[in-house]
């Protein structure tokens, strides 16, 4: 399967303006990213999908490879389907969409979201990783997920699912095995062509989850495990944490 890492990079960020640019120890967040998605084992290419000529100009300044997309996009996936029919849909079977706003992806959870796409009946491929502490669960920052047996998810939401009827004492997350939701996605190309055309719907608006909008028009999206926690840097607050973990390394 010829996969294409594609990372939407943004320039306009209302909480973090110029976020694709901004310095980490000497290193911009988008090259970040692409230093770590080249280090993937599943991925045949690498490519920044942006809206600005200078996050365009920075990456390939960089030897980065980079396209211009519309600015008009609602979502990091439409980006995607533009970049991927700019190189040509018939140059790969399948597409990850990496998070432009983390620079400390971990190279194998690409792998492991490519793994989880090679059996994914729906053609669409997420991660998750287990809930270790009760605090995620009242967070809703944190998205969870309910899983079939096949691991093919039942609902993502921003609420604490399953609700867990039992009061019951100790953790709640030592009663039952909680997913929280790793934001990154493999899609087959026909897939992604196909989710692109569905119109928002009444879960995604309620929840502002677009992952519900395939679920609501029957796609299933199989769910990978990871042990890697996700950090993404979307406020001055998270960027000068960024810089704290770079310089504690």
């Amino acid at each position: 399967m010829r996969t294409l890492g594609i990372i939407p990079a943004r320039y306009a960020s209302t909480r973090l303006p110029g976020k694709p640019l901004v310095d980490i120890a000497g290193t911009s967040m988008v090259m970040r990213v692409v230093e770590q998605a080249r280090l993937s084992r599943a991925l045949d290419a690498v490519v920044v999908a942006t809206d600005d000529a200078r996050v365009l100009d920075h990456a390939r300044a960089h030897g980065a490879k980079a396209v211009m997309t519309s600015a008009n996009h609602p979502s990091g996936t439409d980006r995607c389907f533009e970049a991927l029919t700019i190189l040509g849909r018939t140059g790969f079977d399948a597409v990850v969409n990496i998070q432009g706003d983390e620079p400390f992806i971990e190279p194998e959870q690409i792998d492991e979201v490519c793994t989880a796409l090679r059996d994914a009946p729906g053609g669409i491929a997420t991660l998750a990783q287990v809930v270790t502490d009760d605090r995620d669960l009242d967070d809703h920052g944190e998205v969870l997920i309910t899983v079939d047996v096949n691991m093919d998810a039942l609902y993502f939401s921003r609420a604490a699912i399953p609700f867990l009827r039992d009061a019951g004492t100790g953790p709640k997350h030592a009663r039952f095995r909680f997913l929280k939701h790793v934001g990154l996605y493999g899609y087959r190309t026909d897939a992604l062509e196909r989710i692109v055309q569905l119109r928002p719907s009444a879960l995604e608006k309620a929840e502002s989850l677009e992952q519900l909008r395939w679920l609501e028009n029957g796609c299933k999206v199989r769910v990978g495990l990871t042990a890697h926690a996700s950090f993404c840097v979307d406020t001055p607050a998270d960027l000068e944490e960024a810089r704290r973990r770079v310089a504690a390394r």
